[in-house]
């Protein structure tokens, strides 16, 4: 538990001396009747922790003259009735043991001990105004601190919000992150592959998302990081699309935005392919627009460059593209700047061509660097996750050729910056129109 208990650390080290941090979990969720959603951990807490039970609070203290740092979790108590119904729990004794924490307490005991906790701390950090049930609970704390002022104990009179601290901490991934998401990109790309090979006309389009939470789970991950995309045909140019029910039809390119989540970490990764194992020249004419778009932004990651430079790179490419294949009126514009400048690309390529990746899909961290005037786009740095995703989506209208009509295409591979550029973490994802083809529709 090494890591987690260096990241408490740093964070402390950011600390007012002597402040406190509080940071709970995620609550169960009901799902209906008694029935509760698969229970998932919240990412701050566990990044700081290791710890995946509900019902938990990691309190850290932030070392003055006279106290040490010290990092206490309070938790479920042992019950083993409960844990005949619902599984092990570990109990305060045992996860102090376990995750190296200094002091672990009953949750149950949050009210009584906070106070104490609290008292003459000069600051309180945790995730302001971000959950109704926190609030409150820090509101009844703060009460009876000062109930307790006569006999000369202060309440924090700073109230700071604890998430940017651990925004910035999150947004670089250790040795440790990096080796766990690219396990779950293999995991995630393998069951891309397999998907391809279990495609044909005539299925829906959840038989192949069934192909893939199997392959998810015999591998070992835990969860899919997000609801699964397969959208044939039409489907492909509703960015959110997951009804994922329609029939496949012979001639449909279908695309697949689907990854797992393995050990608190997300994959996200993004193949187009033609059902029956063939690209028609419209789609392959489009599809191999969008790998051009993807290379290039791939081309400009690299440590000091700007984060916005990938996207420029791949819009350009893209704009190009449409302007040589007639989807942008070629006369209308001087150039692409021009045409970009117009936002002529918007009707087929609306989203930006990335975002950042870890414990959440959209993982936190800011894209500017706020910490100039005019936040310009922030500095990509070694260890910074990404995806990497241009797309191209044609829907009917007037004046674009008809053979380009409900055809999506979306490229999306994860990479992590290293000191002489980027180490693409999806590899495994068939990705070129020879691989493609080879593959589809060869059988699970």
């Amino acid at each position: 538990m090494s890591n987690f208990a260096a990241r408490r650390a740093r964070l402390a080290a950011q600390m007012l001396p002597g402040a406190v941090a509080v940071l709970p979990t995620a609550p169960e969720a009901a799902r209906n009747g008694d029935s509760d959603y698969p229970y998932r951990h919240d990412s701050y807490f566990y990044y700081l922790s290791g710890f995946t039970e509900p019902e938990s609070m990691l309190v850290l203290y932030a070392a003055n003259g006279e106290r040490p740092a010290r990092s206490i979790l309070f938790c479920r108590e042992k019950n083993p009735e409960r844990e005949i119904w619902d599984g092990y729990r570990y109990g305060p004794e045992a996860a102090r043991s376990a995750f190296g924490v200094d002091e672990a307490w009953p949750v149950s005991e949050l009210d009584t001990r906070l106070p104490d906790l609290l008292a003459d701390a000069p600051a309180l950090y945790y995730a302001t105004a971000s959950n109704a049930v926190l609030d409150a609970q820090v509101q009844r704390w703060i009460k009876a601190v000062r109930a307790r002022s006569r006999s000369g104990v202060t309440a924090p009179s700073t109230f700071v919000d604890l998430l940017p601290l651990l925004d910035e901490m999150r947004l670089i991934k250790d040795e440790s992150e990096q080796a766990t998401m690219l396990r779950a990109g293999e995991i995630s790309g393998n069951a891309h592959a397999r998907a391809m090979r279990a495609a044909r006309p005539g299925l829906h389009e959840y038989a192949l998302e069934a192909e893939l939470l199997y392959d998810f789970r015999r591998k070992g991950a835990q969860f899919p990081a997000y609801t699964p995309i397969v959208a044939s045909g039409p489907n492909a140019c509703v960015l959110h699309y997951n009804v994922n029910d329609r029939v496949m039809q012979d001639g449909d390119l279908v695309l697949i935005d689907a990854g797992c989540e393995l050990d608190g970490y997300a994959s996200d990764i993004t193949r187009t392919f033609p059902v029956n194992g063939r690209f028609t020249p419209p789609q392959r004419s489009l599809y191999e627009l969008v790998l051009a778009a993807q290379e290039a932004a791939l081309e400009a990651i690299a440590p000091g460059r700007p984060y916005s430079a990938f996207h420029e790179a791949a819009l350009r490419v893209l704009v190009q593209g449409m302007l040589d294949l007639g989807l942008i009126p070629a006369g209308r514009y001087a150039d692409v700047e021009d045409a970009i400048a117009a936002k002529a690309h918007v009707p087929f390529y609306m989203h930006g061509t990335g975002h950042w990746l870890g414990m959440d899909v959209h993982d936190v961290g800011a894209y500017r660097d706020l910490t100039q005037l005019d936040k310009p786009s922030r500095a990509l740095q070694p260890g910074m996750v990404l995806t990497v995703e241009p797309g191209i989506y044609v829907r009917p209208a007037e004046g674009v050729p008809e053979a380009y009509w409900h055809i999506g295409i979306r490229i999306e591979d994860d990479v992590v910056v290293t000191e002489d550029g980027y180490r693409l973490l999806t590899s495994s994802a068939p990705k070129t129109v020879d691989e493609i083809e080879a593959l589809v529709g060869k059988g699970v």
